[in-house]
């Protein structure tokens, strides 16, 4: 019989040195786009990464990270990732887009099959030695208006948390074990309604006793494809003045950028017609996704999150 730290859950995760879970207080605001990006510069400061879709009805990571229309496979340690690096195999991913028979196919399951498929998920997929496992999540729809009945929620079955997404349980629960290596970043944009939604996902994150290692605000203002140069067109500054009074950092504003939208969103096999220059690289999706501008604002935001949390450390305090 397995103790509380002794889980199939914590015995396939026992090399992965530190779990990021990506949040967002609503849909629509990048979340995807900003785990995808996360991926792409840990690996090209060496790390090795790993990126879980728990999204289960609206996987897209597999087609930002140009893996549409890949499979998964099974083998003796157990199902095998999909890499987005080929044969360097050091970007691993996971999801439930890969098990489509259609990727135009809807899930549509209730709660006990979404538990049993992430569970399946951070049990049975063999990530080998990993310096960071990325979790993409749903949005975390609900108000969690009954905070204080979450006692050690961590250690706990967890009931308390009514009308939040069953995906956000379910992850929590299973990945109780290893919370000492979780840690989270929540994504929101500067618009008034997106940062209501993001104190909910705040909110979430102090219940179940998940650090927050910064704030990013995504969709802030208009990066021009000619020249770079950045345009407020929408507000801008929201989400730096959330961070400021909820004592959390603020790793950085993201503008629109169009050719990280051309890039991300490029369909199945896009990836592979490239120009000599990009088709020779080892990595072209990183090679390509370099000579954006977005690569050189989310680059920065990595390099100081590394100097707060390196994959052997503690997961952080807070922000004061």
């Amino acid at each position: 019989m397995s103790t509380p730290a002794d889980t199939p859950v914590s015995r396939r995760l026992a090399n992965v040195k530190r779990i990021i879970v990506v949040l967002a207080g609503k849909g629509g605001v990048g979340k995807s786009s900003v785990s995808a990006q996360l991926a792409l510069c840990l690996h090209r400061a060496g790390k090795r990464v790993g990126v879980l879709d728990i999204d289960l009805t609206g996987p897209s990571v597999p087609r930002m990270l140009g893996l549409d229309g890949s499979g998964v496979h099974q083998s003796s340690m157990g199902w095998v990732p999909v890499y987005a690096d080929g044969q360097t195999t050091r970007l691993a991913c996971m999801s439930v887009g890969f098990l489509l028979k259609r990727k135009e196919d809807s899930v549509v399951w209730r709660g006990p099959k979404k538990n049993a498929m992430i569970r399946q998920f951070l049990s049975d997929v063999a990530w080998g030695e990993l310096d960071f496992l990325i979790l993409d999540t749903p949005p975390v729809r609900a108000i969690l208006s009954h905070v204080a009945q979450v006692v050690c929620l961590l250690t706990t079955p967890i009931y308390a948390l009514a009308g939040t997404s069953d995906e956000h349980l379910s992850m929590m629960e299973h990945l109780a074990p290893v919370a000492d290596r979780m840690s989270s970043i929540i994504v929101t944009t500067p618009q008034a309604v997106a940062l209501a939604d993001a104190a909910k996902c705040l909110s979430f994150t102090r219940a179940v006793s998940l650090p927050v290692l910064g704030l990013i605000e995504n969709m802030s203002g208009y990066a021009c494809p000619c020249c770079g140069e950045i345009s407020n067109v929408f507000s801008t500054g929201g989400g730096k003045a959330m961070a400021e009074r909820e004592g959390l950092r603020f790793l950085g504003s993201l503008p629109v950028d169009t050719d990280l939208v051309t890039l991300l969103d490029a369909a199945e096999g896009q990836h592979h017609e490239l120009p000599p220059e990009d088709s020779a690289a080892v990595f072209p999706l990183l090679h390509r996704y370099e000579r954006t501008t977005s690569f050189k604002l989310f680059n920065a935001a990595v390099t100081h999150l590394l100097d707060v949390v390196q994959p052997d450390s503690a997961a952080p305090e807070p922000a004061t």
